[in-house]
């Protein structure tokens, strides 16, 4: 039976969710309100996961954007009442609408967004606005200074209805929230051998092929990744390390394929040095 106190953050979530947005009470500091005992005072840790974890006994969701919903009999059940006596602020699940909302927090953010993004429907904030997609994606915070993605699984501050048209949600916002690769590390130069001789190997191929191999082998290495860079220098050194034809270019390969497996530039250093102490080059 739905209860009868009717504060106006309440009266206000009726009306946001009757425009189909799943909405949700925030106490003060932004963060959402427990509406079960087990989450009361953050003791849940403010994952909407927590049910999943053990931490929340609930027979449904009930805290953070898994518990926004448009349904209003919810909203003003007795059981939600608690809730909305200490909400501080309405918020809503983005990507339970089909929305995305891109948080621009300053003027810098804001410069890069009418500079890069299509304009949409935006929605002013206390330092920046929301501009706001139609499409859903992965949330991602700190996509660049001083912008934050809200969507699927994240909830964004309602401040309003904004004002312009919504459009679809762009590839360059997507690509906000793709994960880069590490930058490569550096490549620590290590002398080739000089050599002492004319080279004996039969063809410049035989050589090509060996280096292929030692980089295949580091690279394929299920496991003791140090021990197999170490055993591939060794390897590499024994065949060719007195005749003059390994150049630094093939030691910046093998060096590259080791650290592309968790190497620092150090390791490799010391395993080709004490592949070559122990071949006495």
């Amino acid at each position: 039976m739905p209860y009868d106190f009717r504060p106006v953050l309440l009266r206000q979530a009726v009306a946001v969710a009757a425009r189909g947005l799943p909405v949700m009470p925030l106490r003060a500091g932004k963060l959402p309100v427990g509406n079960c005992p087990s989450c009361a005072g953050s003791r849940c840790g403010d994952r909407p996961h927590m049910k999943a974890a053990g931490h929340c006994q609930c027979a449904a969701p009930c805290h953070g954007w898994a518990a926004a919903t448009t349904d209003p009999t919810v909203l003003t059940s007795r059981a939600w009442a608690p809730a909305w006596r200490q909400a501080a602020g309405l918020a809503y699940h983005p990507g339970g609408a089909g929305l995305t909302v891109v948080d621009l927090d300053d003027a810098a953010a804001l410069d890069w967004a009418r500079t890069t993004l299509p304009p949409t429907r935006t929605v002013p904030t206390t330092r920046g606005e929301h501009w706001v997609y139609r499409g859903t994606m992965r949330s991602a915070n700190g996509v660049r200074e001083g912008v934050d993605v809200k969507s699927a699984m994240s909830y964004a501050r309602w401040l309003g209805a904004g004002d312009g048209a919504m459009v679809p949600l762009p590839q360059a916002v997507r690509v906000l929230a793709v994960k880069q690769p590490p930058p490569a590390r550096p490549v620590l130069a290590v002398p080739a051998p000089a050599g002492h001789g004319v080279c004996r190997h039969r063809s410049p191929a035989y050589l090509e092929r060996g280096i292929t191999m030692a980089e295949e082998r580091i690279t394929a290495a299920p496991s003791a990744v140090h021990h197999t860079v170490y055993r591939t220098f060794l390897a590499v050194l024994s065949a060719h390390g007195r005749c003059g034809c390994l150049t630094e270019t093939h030691i910046t390969r093998l060096f590259t394929a080791a650290q592309a497996r968790g190497e620092s530039p150090r390791h490799c250093a010391e395993a080709w040095n004490n592949a070559r102490t122990r071949l006495g080059l």
